[in-house]
């Protein structure tokens, strides 16, 4: 284990002062709870898993290629409308608009009655467009709906984590706060380390090592939870310094699961700590005060303040 310095003090011994180095990788898991990694040489299937990639597009691009779909069907369609001249009645010859919006009324099965098919191919087409507006229609309300009632986690996690003595123990510790104070069934955490190692064969590794922690489970999770591990000798974290973290390039990497009592389903929040995010010898901010009438009130303007 790397010895400490004068500037920076081991983990799990006598305190250190707050951390000025930054780390200068970026983050596995960004503060968002994504990942945040480049894969390279792995072949995509970007159309076979069409579905999926539906379902994980941001709503703005998700939106963007519905419409692209919608004007471009709606194009097709017209444009073989408009090359059957003369196949459709009350419409003006050879208008390009008419037969286009002819076909969003198709599309859209609306039918105002003011443009319709008069040949044999104006009537097969419009079958064809129906039959087509059937599987447009079912799909987008699918897809829609799966993306709304999927379930999500709306989980906060302090800025910062502590590491500070818990009845004599160096302890690691950060907050978790439900946003939507209803309760979190059954909620557990794992806190993981990764690191890169190296064997004694000089091969280069990344390795994760679960930090045991003195509270794991919680039968609800409605309000915030303060996460503890204890720096002891058996931690993967004792006697580290924050420059043998950053030369390893460490991450706190942080699941939080449990079940929405709201939504009945499973939900999951990630988030990662850098060494730099890591303060030593400080302690949060007490969020939990009592008022004259004796009511208790959690205040989440304190959840990330810290103090000596």
């Amino acid at each position: 284990m790397a010895q400490a310095t004068e500037e920076t003090r081991e983990v799990g011994r006598a305190g250190a002062e707050p951390a000025r180095m930054k780390a200068n990788y970026p983050p596995m898991v960004n503060k968002k709870g994504k990942l945040e990694v480049t894969v390279r040489g792995l072949r995509r299937r970007r159309w076979t898993d069409l579905y999926h990639r539906l379902l994980t597009l941001s709503w703005g691009g998700f939106l963007m290629v519905w419409i692209v779909v919608y004007l471009s069907a709606n194009l097709f369609f017209a444009t073989l409308f408009w090359l059957d001249r003369g196949g459709l009645s009350g419409a003006r010859p050879g208008s390009f608009e008419d037969a286009f919006f002819f076909s969003v009324q198709t599309l859209g099965t609306i039918g105002y009655g003011v443009i319709a098919p008069k040949s044999h191919f104006a009537n097969a087409l419009v079958a064809v467009e129906s039959f087509f507006s059937f599987g447009v229609s079912a799909l987008s309300t699918g897809l829609i709906f799966a993306r709304v009632s999927r379930p999500t986690a709306r989980v906060i996690f302090s800025r910062h984590a502590v590491v500070t003595p818990v009845n004599g123990v160096p302890t690691l510790m950060f907050r978790a706060a439900n946003e939507r104070m209803n309760q979190v069934l059954e909620a557990e955490v794992t806190v993981t380390l990764a690191r890169s190692l190296t064997t004694l064969e000089g091969v280069t590794y990344r390795a994760f090592q679960t930090l045991a922690l003195k509270r794991s489970r919680s039968p609800f999770f409605a309000l915030s939870w303060s996460v503890m591990h204890p720096v002891d000798e058996t931690s993967p974290l004792f006697g580290q310094t924050l420059e043998s973290l950053i030369a390893a390039k460490a991450e706190v990497v942080v699941v939080l699961a449990g079940v929405d009592e709201t939504l009945a389903q499973r939900i999951y929040a990630r988030h990662s700590y850098l060494p730099h995010d890591i303060v030593w010898e400080r302690r949060f901010a007490d969020i939990l005060q009592v008022e004259d009438d004796g009511r208790a009130v959690v205040d989440f303007g304190l959840f990330h303040d810290l103090h000596d």
